[in-house]
Order: structure tokens, then sequence, then C-alpha cells
């Protein structure tokens, strides 16, 4: 047996670790998004008259809300099974969003940025939206693995330079004015396109992830880098793939959402970052690395904009909503350590 498959016995698709488990992780956050949705539906009628559940318009912003959120967060979950942690995510958002927009412009709009720019074909500023978020993700990986710093610091330069750039690319004009065709990739089938591109982008990492020897080796890198390192795995260029593949996810979610709501602001995406970090944690993604599922973080990502909306339908403050956002990502670390230590003591 080599070095490599004794680390992937660490990480969470060994068979022998699963026969020990009763429920899988994912059925276990499932019945949790169940349990939230049935309480607001409970005290919706008790406090405010109304079913939280059967109001499809309610439902439909849920969900769209999440489809921009879940699709960085799959890519925050690659990050974060290799052990590292991703923070630059909102600003590198604002940054592909207000540089794409001036791809995607209609020469009808009387405030065109770059009037040699306009009426593109949709896959253009695409194109430059993904390329944006691909070198973003690029940088952070090659100083990670290059100058040692680590993750924490180079993503946090990340989120203070993209952020820099976003409001330096138009001096902090926004920019709207996108053609019909680019309009559509937010807003096609009925407005449901978001959520199609969302659940198509998590059916691939899951396979990916699942499947692949590039999930392999991302697993066996958090779980135990060392034995990645002797089992012949270049851990400096995979990790380098990670982080780029994370930063490509970020420009596709800032495409969608500005093809959503038909402009781009420097100041979109805050806190974008600690929201997927949210719904990957949630989800049953351990920070301490090799662990964690994309349908986990899919469901993480459910169960956090279920309860945002809660908070909204039930009127409680904004203030009180990030407090208890912040308890809850608190308690979902703390389970995990717990876990940790189990899992040690029983090894």
């Amino acid at each position: 047996m080599t070095t490599l498959d004794n680390t992937m016995k660490e990480v969470n698709d060994n068979p022998d670790a699963q026969k020990k488990k009763r429920i899988p992780a994912e059925v276990s956050i499932l019945l949790v998004l169940i349990g939230i949705s049935v309480m607001f539906e409970i005290l919706g009628w008790i406090f405010v008259g109304q079913s939280f559940l059967m109001n499809m318009s309610r439902l439909q912003i849920i969900i769209l809300q999440v489809s921009v959120i879940g699709i960085i967060a799959i890519g925050v979950t690659m990050v974060i099974i290799t052990g590292g942690i991703d923070l630059s995510s909102g600003s590198v958002v604002a940054m592909s969003a207000m540089i794409a927009a001036t791809f995607a412009q209609s020469s009808n709009w009387p405030k065109v940025i770059s009037p040699a720019l306009t009426d593109l074909p949709f896959f253009v500023p695409l194109m430059v939206g993904l390329t944006v978020g691909a070198l973003a993700g690029f940088v952070n990986g090659w100083l990670i693995t290059k100058t040692r710093i680590p993750p924490f610091i180079a993503t946090l330069g990340m989120m203070v330079s993209a952020r820099g750039v976003a409001r330096w690319y138009t001096d902090g004009s926004p920019v709207s004015g996108f053609t019909n065709e680019f309009a559509m990739l937010g807003n096609a089938l009925d407005r449901w396109m978001p959520v199609v591109i969302f659940i198509i982008v998590a059916i691939i990492f899951h396979v990916v992830m699942r499947y692949t020897r590039f999930g392999k080796f991302t697993y066996a890198i958090g779980a135990n880098p060392q034995a990645a390192r002797v089992s012949g795995i270049n851990i400096d260029r995979h990790l380098i793939k990670v982080y780029t593949i994370a930063g490509l996810l970020v420009g596709l979610a800032a495409m969608v959402a500005i093809a959503r709501i038909k402009t781009a602001q420097a100041g979109m995406g805050l806190m974008y970052e600690l929201d997927a970090i949210a719904a990957a944690v949630i989800g049953g993604v351990s920070l301490s690395g090799g662990r964690g599922r994309i349908a986990g973080t899919v469901i993480g990502a459910l169960i956090l904009g279920v309860m945002l909306s809660g908070f909204t339908f039930l009127r409680i403050d904004a203030y009180y909503q990030d407090i208890i956002k912040g308890a809850i990502i608190v308690v979902a670390v703390i389970i995990d350590q717990q876990r940790q230590n189990k899992r040690k003591k029983t090894t």
C-alpha cells in the first residue's frame, strides 16, 4: 500500500470510516436545514401570521441569493480542504465585476465607459470576468507556495488590493447598461439561470472531488501534507491549481451577479468571503483541512440563505442577524474541533 493510499484513509471517502457512521454527514446537515425551515414556518404563523415556506417569491429570492454565494463557496471549500483559507473572494467579485462590466455595455447606454468596447458578444465580458478571477486566484496560490506566507496573509492582501482596483478602474463610478445578451446570463429561464449555473457547477465539482485524481490530491494535501509530498504529489503546483480554480469560480459568480442585477459597483461583494466560508463550515468542511464535501457546502449555503431570509421575515434587525450568523460560525467550528479531538482519541 502506498503512502498516498494510507493518507486517503484519513479523509471523507474512506469506506471503513463511512461504515462507522450511522448517518452520513450530508443527511445530518439536510435534517438541520429541514428543521430550521419548519421552525421559521411555525414562528411565521405565530408572530407574522404568514407562511414562510409557501411564499414562492420569497423562496425564489433565497435560492437566487444562495446561488452566487454557493458558487463562491464551492471554490472556498476546495481551498479549505487543502488546509488553506481565502479571504479575498468578496473583493475579487467586485474587481472582476467592474472590469468585465465595461466589456458588456450597450452602445445605446448614455454613460459608456469605453465606446470602443460596446455591443460585444456575451462571451467576451464573461471570459474577461473569469480570467480576472482566475488571475487573482493564481496570484494567491503563487504567493502562498513560492513565498511561504500563510494563506490568511496572502488572501488578506489580495482582499485589500482587489477592492482598490475595483474602485480605481472606473474612478468609483458604477457600470450599467449591459447588452440584453449578457443580461440573459442572470435572467434567462424566467430568472432561474443563476440557479441552473450553480447546480451545474456543484455537480461538476462534486464529481471532480470524489472521483478524480485532482480531488484525491486535494484531500491528501489537507489531511497530511508531509505524506502527500512523500507520495509524489507536487503540492505547490496543486495548490496553485486549487486557488486558481477558486478564483475562476469567484469570477463566474461575479458575472452571474451583475447580469442578474444589471449593474456593477465597486462596493459589491462585501462579506461574500465570510458568507462562503460560513456555508462551507456549516456544511461540514473542516477548517483543519482534509475533510468536507461539495454536497455539504451546497446544503450549508441553503441553510445560511434560509436563516437570513427567515430573520428578515420575522423582522429581526440586521445587526442581530450578523451577531447570530457569527455565533453560528463559531458553534460550527467548535463542533468540528470536537470531532477532530474525538478522532484523535480513537486513533
